[in-house]
This record gives C-alpha cells, structure tokens and sequence, in this order.
C-alpha cells in the first residue's frame, strides 16, 4: 500500500539536480550506470501515446461480443517502469510494465478522472498526479485515498512481440469499479432499534467504514444517521462549484446504498451518547442501541462574536443548499468573505465572475501564512487582488448591519464599513463533539476525540474517526495530531472498519490535500505544522513553484502549483519511510538561484539520491 510510515533503520534521500535534457532510463539502471532499487518509481508523464498503426483492433472470437482486442505497441516499446496510454478502439486503458511483465488498467483515476499515466508508478501502484490516490497495478483495487473506487483491470498478453490487450467494453467505457461487497444476512426489521454497527456521520469516514465492513464479509446490520437531508456528497466541491446541486455532488446513491445494506437515516441529529447501555439518543426521541459505534461527525463552523447574527443572507458553507443561495444572491452584488481559511478563499475565487465586488477580511497579514507560509501566501494574494478582490487584512468583523432584515453593510472593527449584499463566513472550525460531554468519551481541552492507531476511543466498542479526532502520527513520533483532510478522513474509516472486525491495520498514508482557485491548483502532501522554514524552488510571480516545509534538518511536507506529479511524487519518497535533507533541497535553490538550472523548466530531471543503510545509492527521477 502506499504510503507507509515506517520508523525502522531511516534512510536518508539527498536531492542533486541533473542538467541533462534528456534522460538515461535503461531497464532499471539509473542515469550514473548504477543498479536503482528505485527503477520501478518513476514520472511517465513524457512518455508518447501509442500510435494508430499500434493500436490496430484484432479479429475477436465469435463469443466475445462485450469484449475487445488490441495490439497497442511493440514488446520493446516500454522499458520496465514505464507506462503509456493506449487506444484500443472503443477506448483507453494504462499499459504499465514492471519487472519484465505487463499489465492494463483503467486509465484514469475514478476520484477526478486524472491521467494516470502522468502519475507515479511505484512498488506495484500506480499513486495518482492530482491528489495522491494509489491503486495496485496487480488488481486495480483502491490501495490509498481519496476516492472509493477501484479500477478495471485488462488481460494482456505477447505474440509475436505484439502488446494485446483484451478489455471488457463496459469497464473500458466507466474506467471504475466497486470492490465487491456482502450484504445484510441478519433479519431484522428495519424500525428495530438496534444495530450492529452505527455510524454517526456521512462524509468520506462514515462512508469508507461502512463499504469497508461490506467489503471485508461483515454481513450484520449498519446504520449511518446525518444530520444532512442528502446521501454522501463531495463536500469539497462546495466552495469550488457554488451552483452544483447535491445529486451533482453525491459519493453513492440512495439505490448504491441500499443494495449493499447500508442503511442511511437522513435529517436525524444525535443529541447524546449513552456507552453504559450501548445506545444512542436523537433529537426526535429516537433511541438506538449498538454494538459498535463509529463517530465522524466532523466539524462546525468556529463561534464568532460580532453584533447583528440576526440579519439575513450570512452564510457558514455547510450544504448544497447553501452553496446555491450564496451563489444566486451574489450575482451582481456585494459579496463580503470573513476569514482567510481554504473554504472562504475558495469560495472567494469562484464569486469573481458572478459578483459585483469581492471583499475579503482576515486577521493575519496575508492568506495562508501559517499553512503555507508569508511568501506564498503574499503570491496568492497577489493573484486574488489581480481578480478585482479587496483585502481587508489584521481586521475584524464587528457589526453586520441589515436593512429589513436583510444584510447590507459589514462594519469592521478598524471602523471600515463595507457595502455586503450576502457574506460567507470561513473563520475556521471546531469539532462536532457538543452532544459527547456527558459521556465519558474521552475529549481533549480542544474538544477533539482521542483515539489510537486503530481508532478506538478510550470507551470499549467506540471507534472516531475525521476531522473530530486526534490520533498518534507516526512521522511525530505518535504525537496525538488533528489533520482535518478529506484524505485523511478516508483512511480513519478504513482503519476503523478493519478494527472493529478484529483485522486491525497498519496506519498507512501521507496526508495529502488540494485546492483549486482561479482554474489553479495547489498541491500540499505531508505534514508540516510548526515548520521552521520553507524552501521555495520556482517562480512565485508566475505561480509555477515546489515549496519544501521543514522542521530542523528534515523535510516534513511539500505543496506546489503548476507542476505536477511532484507533490505525488515526494508522497511516495515521505510513505516509504526515507527522509530528506533539508540541505539538499537548499543547494537545489541556490542552483536554481543563480541560473544553474537552466530555468524551471528543467526541474523535471531533479534527481532524488538516495543513501541506503547498505551505502549504495540510486538516483530517483521526479
């Protein structure tokens, strides 16, 4: 699986720039002639397409209807580590070769539809460029988050130095699939107020937990409550795409969750939780017991103190609903967003093009200073300004003013006063953990739920999961840390899942997470709270930069922005348990400093060595 932390024996990766246009990539031989145990991780975004005159269709056998044949490129065409997109008539598939063998699979990532072949290849996965993703080359099964679903895989095989592959048209066409999934055996009633497994929630926790128990054989009853109206949707989306509606959204349908005996009870608040008696307490009376219980009722919006919280059109960005209402009444009129947080920038970004004006206050000088740092965060915020956004920094919301009820002025605290026709508030979050206080489930001084490395509470049979908990991390030395990404969220609920049936799992993922704004992205992957210093490779001006977060000699994290796969990339150097120095990636920008590498653009051919605790070394293309 991707991403593995592991603390034996560490091995330390230093960084060396290569100044050579092209690169010397032999059947696993590094650039300086030297066997790589790093030949199978390498960047195939380079690599060409197969032609027209490969892809040729084959005669198919009169049986095979649903299926079709291709020869897509020579036997000598792909070196091992290498991958290349094919066409085989009536659709696309990943040609990958490893180790003198071949395989196919679908060629996008079902999260977002990424091209894979412009991904990672390592250790039997393929780790996708956008958001971090794994899939096993072997089986396509879905070996990291996010996502839910697997891929197709395709037979291949090799005649007369010919590369055939033979794909199902159905998988060609989705380039997904569902792992497989038991169902409910017990018969019970579906007003009996009892289950095996409750879950508190609907995001990606709640939803990978209860697929994951289907998927591993569980076939008692699971029951997941929300205090949402829809099925599970993609909440990130939200401040992206303000007018896309929740079936647009949605992670699986009504139908997807009946047929797999998941069953979901919507509108339904849990007001308290009772662990001497197994059972739980909704707000309409509604009492259920369990036998075990996962909680990943994520966050809420943070408090805030200001005069006016009656006025109308003031919006925490909580569901769809919200989204659309935002949208529609900011178009041509004064948008306000209170905070600098990833949510209220976003949705900044995308009221540009709808709104009259856009103004938005923070209480830090620059967006993003301590996730990313000042200087990225001035670049961002340089780009906001070029959008027609106005900052209102080291500021404060003190009134919002309405007139019949309905907003129209926002006063801030160093006396400005704004012109606001609707305001979006994102200020930051607090853990939903209000209804646990009496319960004996034990909450830090911040309010989060403490769990351990298989996401158990301290209460027997209670498992959490997401945003709402802290758990050991492995990189800090199993310092209890909060990592509030949809990301991380996925593999809380897998972990707790395989716990709760008595297959508990290794804590396997380097947190990773995304944000998009003015048709950009920002790429950040490890861990990097309480960094010391950031190392920045590029040109901020022109947005096209790899920062690296450090904490005393090491790096803990990385993001970037316009260029790809190299967050994805050093996920996979940080998940394989090595470390990297950080006065590699500084002589890696002072080269860059002085014009040494030829410009960015040749930052493709850095070369990551790697000293192992034998003394050999390799060179690791990013």
């Amino acid at each position: 699986m991707g991403g593995c932390f592991s603390k034996s024996k560490p091995v330390e990766v230093k960084v060396e720039l290569s100044l050579l246009e092209k690169e010397k990539e032999v059947d696993g031989l590094s650039p300086n002639g030297k066997a790589s145990p790093f030949a199978d991780c390498r960047l195939n975004g380079a690599l060409a397409h197969g032609s027209d005159e490969d892809s040729m269709l084959l005669p198919l056998n009169h049986n095979s209807r649903d299926f079709v044949e291709a020869s897509v490129c020579h036997v000598k065409d792909l070196e091992n580590g290498q991958m290349r997109e094919v066409d085989l008539g009536c659709g696309r598939a990943l040609l990958i070769k490893q180790h003198g063998e071949f395989s196919a699979m679908a060629h996008k990532c079902p999260h977002y539809g990424a091209p894979l072949v412009k991904g990672v290849l390592s250790k039997g996965h393929v780790r996708c460029p956008w958001h971090g993703a794994c899939f096993s080359t072997a089986t396509g099964d879905i070996e990291d988050f996010p996502g839910l679903d697997s891929l197709p895989t395709f037979q291949v095989r090799v005649e007369k130095d010919k590369v055939i592959i033979r794909a199902n048209k159905q998988a060609l066409q989705s380039q997904k699939r569902s792992k497989p999934m038991s169902r409910c055996s017990a018969v019970i009633n579906s007003n009996t107020s009892f289950s095996h497994v409750l879950i508190i929630g609907s995001g990606p926790a709640a939803l990978v937990c209860a697929e994951t128990l289907r998927q591993e054989g569980f076939t008692d009853r699971i029951v997941m409550c929300t205090m949402d109206r829809h099925p599970p949707y993609d909440r990130p989306k939200l401040s992206k795409s303000l007018e896309s509606t929740a079936e647009q959204l949605r992670l699986r349908s009504t139908d997807f969750l009946q047929d797999h005996d998941i069953e979901l009870l919507t509108e339904k608040e849990v007001v308290a939780v009772d662990v001497k008696t197994r059972s739980v307490m909704f707000e309409d009376g509604l009492r259920m017991e369990y036998r075990k219980l996962f909680i990943a009722t994520g966050s809420k919006p943070k408090p805030m103190n200001y005069k006016g919280k009656d006025v109308r059109n003031v919006f925490h960005l909580r569901t769809p609903e919200d989204a659309n209402c935002i949208a529609r009444l900011a178009n041509n009129k004064n948008a306000v967003i209170v905070g600098t947080s990833f949510v209220g920038m976003e949705v900044a970004a995308a009221l540009t093009d709808k709104a009259h004006s856009v103004s938005v206050i923070g209480i830090e000088p620059v967006p993003f200073k301590k996730a990313l740092g000042e200087k990225i965060g001035k670049a961002i915020m340089k780009l906001f300004e070029a959008n027609r956004v106005k900052f209102y920094m080291l500021n404060e919301v003190s009134e919002m003013i309405g007139q019949h009820g309905q907003l129209k002025e926002v006063v801030l605290k160093s006396g400005k006063v704004l012109r606001a026709d609707v305001c979006v508030i994102g200020a930051g979050s607090v853990p939903a953990t209000g209804f646990l206080k009496q319960s004996g489930i034990h909450l830090d001084s911040k309010g989060f739920i403490t769990v351990n490395k298989m996401m158990q509470t301290n209460v027997d049979g209670v498992f959490a999961g997401g945003d709402v908990v802290t758990f050991p991390f492995p990189p800090r030395n199993n310092k209890k840390v909060n990592i509030p990404h949809w990301q991380m969220a996925h593999v809380h609920g897998r972990v707790a899942a395989l716990s709760m049936i008595g297959r508990p799992s290794e804590f396997k993922t380097v947190p990773y997470f995304w944000s998009a704004m003015f048709g950009k992205t920002i790429r950040y992957a490890g861990y990097g709270d309480g960094f010391d210093d950031v190392i920045i490779q590029g040109d901020l001006d022109e947005l096209r930069f790899v920062a690296f977060y450090t904490r005393s000699e090491e790096v803990v994290a990385v993001t970037s922005m316009n260029y790809d796969p190299i967050v994805s990339r050093v996920a996979e150097v940080l998940g394989s348990g090595k470390t990297i120095k950080k006065r590699d990636v500084e002589m890696l920008a002072r080269l860059g400093k002085y014009g040494k590498t030829r410009g960015f653009s040749i930052f493709s051919t850095l070369k990551w060595n790697c000293t192992l605790s034998t003394g050999s070394k390799c060179d690791k293309q990013i």
